[in-house]
């Protein structure tokens, strides 16, 4: 084969290589570091239920989660709880300012069960904490949009 033929054949392979590993690929757009799903209420025990998803840091591959509650009694709020260590973690004031909105409990206050937590446990809000296990420094971002509570009985956290 001569030489001009041969660098085309050569080159063409590379493109060809290097178009299918963009293709393949994921960007990181197609792979979001943090999401929340939708709510689902649960007549039984009178709150929706969310998860938010999230990844440590940009590099993990397995989504790891929380749960979100929300009950139409308390509608300012929004619970966040750790399935692993089945404790609730802080809430969320959906009322509250950019930066006001997060009150993390402190370890010795988290507990399985909300009533068992007093109101005077949650501290005032702050910003929200960072995504949880990151090194980076990258915050948690905000339940952006709550259930439609339409004739759903309101019910007190259990």
């Amino acid at each position: 084969m001569p030489r001009r033929k041969l660098w085309f054949v050569r080159f063409a392979r590379l493109a060809v290589f290097l178009f299918a590993i963009a293709v393949v690929r994921p960007s990181a757009a197609a792979t979001p570091r943090q999401w929340y799903n939708d709510w689902t209420y649960y007549p039984q025990f009178g709150y929706y239920y969310s998860s938010y998803y999230y990844l440590p840091s940009a590099v993990e591959k397995s989504y790891r989660h929380y749960f979100c509650l929300f009950f139409p009694a308390h509608p300012r709020y929004v619970y966040y709880f750790d399935p692993q260590t089945r404790v609730y973690l802080g809430r969320l004031d959906i009322k509250g300012e950019t930066g006001h909105q997060y009150s993390a409990l402190a370890p010795q206050d988290r507990k399985e069960k909300l009533k068992d937590i007093p109101e005077g446990a949650f501290p005032k809000p702050g910003g929200m904490p960072t995504i949880p296990e990151s090194k980076d420094g990258t915050l948690m971002e905000p339940v952006k949009a709550l259930p439609k509570a339409e004739g759903k009985p309101a019910a007190a956290p259990k």
